[in-house]
């Protein structure tokens, strides 16, 4: 019985579930200019994903370093609803 793609798919949620917040708190605290760290993590991600021979591993990092590039745009897409007043923004920055 092969169970990678059920281990891939529980740590693809898990992943998802904590870049949420993360993204959430970059945006306040640091706003959209923090995307270069996402940038950093989603090529050592990909990178990694090349060179580990573990399926299951290689997947995780894989899933691993399209989130942070994906977090990117969702960095982008938190900004907007900041400015829209969907969520608080930090008081320390500059208003738009």
């Amino acid at each position: 019985m092969n169970v990678s793609g059920i281990v891939i798919g529980f740590a693809c949620l898990a992943i998802i579930g904590v870049f949420h917040p993360i993204v959430i708190k970059c945006e306040y605290y640091f706003s959209a200019r923090a995307w270069p760290v996402f940038l950093v993590m989603g090529i050592a991600g990909l990178g990694l994903s090349v060179m580990i021979e573990s399926d299951i591993l290689s997947g995780i990092a894989g899933v691993f370093g399209v989130c942070s590039l994906w977090s990117i745009h969702e960095l982008k897409k938190q900004e907007e609803r900041v400015n829209k007043g969907w969520f608080p923004r930090n008081p320390k920055h500059d208003k738009p």
